[in-house]
């Protein structure tokens, strides 16, 4: 099995022809939730969707369901900061002109 050192993501391609156990495909969509980083969320996500695909039954997908949905949610929240990063800066607003009477 290929790993890539850099972002610990195992190519798919190095899966294919074997069907994982679903106790190990839970367990491995639980491992990458809890070391999924920033850089590595895309990779991560794509892994673990090819991993929930393996499941057999709609009984084991629900028990993946919650780490699949935390792995979508800090890939928007990682995203949506990168966002706001890349942002320009607007000027800054000067002091309000003071009404005379």
């Amino acid at each position: 099995m290929s790993v890539d050192e850099k972002t610990g993501f195992v190519s798919l391609t190095s899966l294919r022809g074997q069907t994982p156990d679903p106790q190990q495909a839970l367990a491995e969509i639980r491992r990458i939730y809890f070391n999924t980083t920033r850089q590595t969320i895309q990779n991560d996500l794509a892994h673990a969707i090819e991993l929930l695909k393996s499941l057999p039954t709609e009984e084991e997908r629900e028990k993946a369901a919650v780490y699949m949905d935390g792995l979508a949610q800090m890939r928007s929240d990682w995203a949506r900061r990168e966002k706001r990063r890349d942002k320009p800066a607007t000027k800054p607003r000067g002091p309000k002109p003071s009404k005379k009477p």
